[in-house]
């Protein structure tokens, strides 16, 4: 496999047509610069489908009836799934600390809706629902959480709820053992790594999606919302894609809805709907009223 995907070589014709089409229908941007490593992880789906050039590919994905399908194909290969429990926790504090008390000193029957977007395999909504829990909310207030990424293999492994050490790096030890069970102990620790399994009650508390944060009609099945996390996606969408889905997000959130991007992130440029503040030492894009 390795020789046909080196010998199948990237032109740069074919490079600029798979790299616009891929920005025009996932907000993923690749300069020029990103030829070599978009061409390394589109080789394997292009031998898979028996092509021997990029340009049946993009003709593929372009074109073909089958084309649906293979972009899924697509989004799994290209996806980013960096991600583990309590990261920039900040944040989530803000949420649980001010945002949720402050919400239900106001509507005291009527569902927070917080959806985590870009979730990967799952870390971030469920560090959300733990925290709400750790404070009491989930047993005593209407909490919805949705949790939605782009690549479906992503949500496959967040609904299955299995993680590895690496996803607890940052997350107290005890609530690992709170929230999580082990379901497999490696033979060899410096080869295998443990199993974890979120427990049943914590996941049923999340509703899980495939959605492309570009398309407009994946984002409509989400009901409007009252808080959107979007953190560490916008570094690979272009400027033009970033507006696309922060309008998007607009449409969703109920007003004055909270919208959460990552710490090295910045919609000043971009944002027109939506005022920056600091809540609970936390920066919250506000959607204006």
């Amino acid at each position: 496999m390795r020789f046909y995907t080196e010998s199948l070589g990237l032109s740069q014709n074919a490079f600029i047509l798979l790299r616009d089409l891929i920005h025009e229908r996932l907000g993923l941007f690749y300069d020029n610069s990103k030829q070599d490593l978009l061409s390394d992880k589109l080789s394997p789906l292009v031998v898979a489908r028996g092509f021997d050039s990029f340009l049946d590919y993009y003709y593929l994905l372009k074109y073909d009836e089958d084309a649906a399908a293979e972009w899924r194909r697509v989004m799994d290969v290209l996806s980013v799934q960096e991600t583990y429990f309590w990261r920039e926790i900040d944040q989530v504090r803000a949420l649980v600390e001010v945002i949720v008390p402050r919400y239900f000193a106001e509507h005291s029957t009527t569902p927070l809706r917080i959806w985590s977007t870009a979730c990967a395999t799952g870390e971030e909504p469920l560090t959300i629902a733990m925290m709400l829990n750790e404070a009491g909310w989930l047993a005593r207030a209407p909490i919805e959480i949705y949790a939605s990424d782009a690549s479906p293999a992503a949500i496959a492994k967040a609904q299955a709820g299995i993680y590895r050490e690496r996803s607890f790096r940052s997350l107290p030890q005890a609530l690992r053992d709170r929230y999580f069970t082990v379901i497999r102990r490696p033979t060899n620790p410096e080869f295998e790594s443990a199993q974890w399994q979120v427990v049943p009650w914590l996941h049923a508390a999340i509703r899980w999606d495939v959605i492309n944060l570009v398309s407009e009609s994946d984002m409509r099945r989400v009901a409007p919302v009252n808080v959107i996390f979007c953190r560490n996606v916008f570094i690979y969408f272009s400027d033009n894609a970033i507006r696309r889905s922060v309008h998007l997000f607009a449409q969703r959130l109920l007003p004055p809805g909270c919208l959460f991007v990552g710490a090295s992130e910045s919609l000043l440029r971009i944002a027109s709907d939506f005022d920056l503040q600091d809540i609970g030492g936390a920066f919250v894009y506000v959607k204006r009223s």
